[in-house]
């Protein structure tokens, strides 16, 4: 996490530190920082302020929207997601179809790459469709959908679309505009931010679904779906992460002159994604080398812009517990397990009995020294 946004959020909590709507300054101030932080989502994920929910993490804000989502929904109506998501994206929506009594409809991925079936996509589909949830990218093998061409296809039904920008946003810029979704979640603590989570839809929808909240709270879109006290300090803090991203694009992007910080974190994404895959291509060909370590999802260098530098391993026949224990020795944190994707781990019969995968997350800040220096040790590992 950058020193800004630690600052940020010290700075809040040492001279602000108060709750909305009083008539005194540090009230006043809070409102202005709630105000902010709507304008910088807005501006990361090209939105309007009016259209981002604020909560404590993406996977709350996903059963809140979906409880209410699943008043609208009944026996007959069908729910689609699928095996490549992160659980916080399928049983929201699982769960608001079992207790509507609607049915759930799976789209599975392909085994060679571990892309989303197009075939499965489609035939998932049909008249009595109603919500359609989709990944960005996957937390677990770095798959990133074509997410504009599958709204297209799911546009055929009338049915809500969600996607999950957990693992996408701190790798690729994000356009809520362009993809097309209904609903669209990202995490801050992905993107260098503190823990939170923000949630986008179109406001006309969030001014007709019925949230559920307490009476005194405000009847106000996008205010409504904000329940209890927010974490004011963590909205700070996520102010100054979205800045920090700017400022990327500013020294890196070539983005220094422009004012517009829509602009600036988009050249910021031009810089991390070309640095990113420089990174990728150098894990990759590495790996390669060893007949010892696997590889799920895509291998392909000449395919770097349909993944995001996130990898899922086994090697050799080690569980990925002792991987992971042997690598923490090392000085080198990796996640072991099914990391919350359990659908994809259960459908390459590596859960529960085969203890998931490694993975291997490499960032903006990783540099080509650590890149080489995880081979190394995995080398090693037999």
């Amino acid at each position: 996490m950058p020193d800004t946004v630690l600052q940020a959020m010290q700075g809040y909590l040492v001279r602000s530190n108060s709750n909305t709507h009083g008539t005194f300054a540090t009230s006043r101030e809070t409102d202005e920082l709630i105000a902010g932080a709507r304008r910088a989502a807005a501006d990361l994920l090209n939105a309007e302020p009016g259209e981002i929910v604020f909560g404590p993490n993406s996977t709350s804000l996903l059963f809140a929207i979906s409880r209410s989502i699943g008043r609208t929904l009944g026996p007959g109506d069908e729910v689609v997601v699928t095996r490549l998501d992160h659980d916080g994206n399928i049983r929201p929506w699982v769960m608001a179809a079992q207790d509507a009594g609607a049915t759930i409809r799976w789209v599975d991925v392909r085994d060679d790459d571990l892309t989303i079936d197009p075939g499965s996509f489609d035939a998932a589909l049909t008249e009595r469709t109603k919500v359609v949830a989709f990944t960005l990218a996957s937390n677990a093998v770095g798959t990133i959908t074509p997410a504009t061409d599958l709204v297209r296809r799911a546009r055929a039904t009338e049915a809500l679309v969600c996607v999950d920008g957990v693992q996408f946003a701190p790798h690729r810029a994000y356009d809520v505009r362009a993809i097309g979704a209904d609903l669209a979640v990202c995490s801050p603590y992905k993107f260098f931010g503190p823990h939170l989570g923000v949630l986008w839809a179109r406001r006309e929808l969030l001014e007709v679904w019925t949230p559920y909240k307490v009476r005194p709270a405000s009847d106000a879109t996008p205010d409504r779906w904000e329940t209890g006290t927010a974490n004011h300090e963590g909205l700070a803090g996520f102010v100054a992460a979205v800045d920090y991203l700017a400022q990327i694009g500013a020294t890196y992007g070539g983005a220094g002159g422009t004012p517009d910080r829509r602009s600036r974190i988009l050249a910021a994404f031009e810089a991390i994604g070309a640095y990113e895959r420089i990174l990728a291509q150098r894990f990759l060909a590495g790996i390669a080398a060893m007949d010892h370590v696997r590889l799920y999802g895509i291998g392909d260098p000449a395919r770097l812009e349909e993944r995001v530098p996130t990898f899922a391993i086994r090697v050799g026949e080690q569980l990925p517990i002792e991987t992971t224990r042997s690598l923490g020795e090392r000085g080198i944190f990796t996640w072991d397990g099914h990391y919350y994707a359990i659908e994809l781990m259960q459908r390459l019969g590596l859960w529960p009995e085969a203890g998931g995968c490694v993975r291997i997350g490499l960032c903006h800040y990783t540099s080509a020294s650590e890149v080489d220096r995880i081979l190394d040790e995995l080398s090693l590992l037999t």
